[in-house]
Formats: C-alpha cells, sequence, structure tokens
C-alpha cells in the first residue's frame, strides 16, 4: 500500500502548484482552439453589419479617422455613396455599447447595427430596434451634423427607450460622434 504524503506547507505548495499549472494549460489549448473561429465569427459580424447599414455600393475602401474604422462605399464610377463608422462608448448603463452605423453620402443615417452591448434586457437592450425606421425613436433618414440628435428629455426630438434615458444617450452620442467622425472622410 503506498504512503499517504503528509500535509505539510511545501506538499500542498507542490500539488497546488501542480494544479495550476494544467488549469492554465488547458486554459491556454482552449483560447488556442477558439481564438480563430470567433475571430471569423466577429469579421462576419462585422461585414454583415456594412452590408445592412450602408447605401448598395459597388466597393469598399477601409480607413481610420478619430480611432475608428471607417468602411467607406464607393459605387462603380468611384463616386462615395456612403460610409459605414464602426464607434461605441462606455456610457450605457451596462457599460459598451459598440455600433456600426451608416451614412448616406449627404450625412444622412441610413442605418445601423448593434455590434456589442452588455444593457438590460427588455429596457436597454432594445436599441436594437427602437431607433429603427418606423419605431418610435426612428432616426433613420435624419442628419445629426445639421442637428445633433438627442432625447427629449435633454432638451432634443428623439424619444428614449421608455426606461433607459442612460442607453440612448449613450447611443445617440455614439451616433452624433460617428457622424462627426463622417464629416472628416473628404477633408
Amino acid at each position: 500500500m503506498a504512503k499517504k504524503a503528509q500535509s505539510t506547507l511545501p506538499n500542498m505548495l507542490l500539488s497546488l502548484t501542480a494544479i495550476a499549472l494544467v488549469a492554465a494549460a488547458a486554459l491556454a489549448a482552449l483560447n488556442g482552439i477558439t481564438k480563430d473561429p470567433i475571430a471569423k465569427a466577429q469579421q462576419a459580424k462585422v461585414e454583415q453589419a456594412i452590408s445592412a447599414v450602408l447605401p448598395a455600393f459597388d466597393h469598399l475602401e477601409d480607413r481610420d479617422i478619430d480611432g475608428k474604422t471607417c468602411h467607406i462605399g464607393f459605387d462603380a464610377e468611384g463616386n462615395i455613396v456612403g460610409a459605414a463608422i464602426e464607434a461605441g462608448n462606455d456610457k450605457g448603463f451596462g457599460g459598451r455599447i459598440q455600433l456600426m452605423v451608416g451614412f448616406t453620402k449627404d450625412g444622412a443615417v441610413s442605418g445601423y447595427q448593434i455590434l456589442e452591448t452588455h444593457e438590460t434586457p427588455g429596457l436597454g437592450a432594445k436599441a436594437g430596434d427602437w431607433f429603427q425606421k418606423g419605431a418610435k425613436g426612428d432616426i433613420i433618414g435624419r442628419t445629426p451634423a445639421e442637428k445633433n440628435l438627442t432625447v427629449a428629455k435633454d432638451g432634443g426630438d428623439v424619444d428614449a427607450i421608455t426606461g433607459s434615458t442612460i442607453t440612448s444617450r449613450a447611443f445617440l452620442d455614439i451616433v452624433n460622434e460617428a457622424s462627426q467622425t463622417f464629416s472628416k472622410i473628404n477633408s
């Protein structure tokens, strides 16, 4: 019969170290396995969002403006038809909100897609639909460069998500910031 190891401090430290090394190796292997599929899924989500928010385009050109990735759509003649801008902030009720905001060549909002959000389900998470065409807080077709989009509670004319004014403010701040970035594309 094998002799039981004594419960001494060196034996406990050795055991815990061995367990930690095995766990770290397992997590590193799992990270290596899932890293590429996660990156591909994120890229597919971005590509889908670009197609959803931009007017019809022939080809894209990516630029970095003010630290934001701008996907600029061109027609067959090389004229800008619009841009999809990745923008976000940490001002949401649940933290980070990341959007893909589309603009027509005139600077009007052509659409948006949420890329990342941690907002409360049933409240702030409604932002995915609340500001879409025909919805209560509709911002589609509006030009933030002419008049910043702000919630009615702050003197603006956009209806905030009921019970989610903080999320609505954060969302509209992102759209206004993306509009400012869009205005620098041709300058």
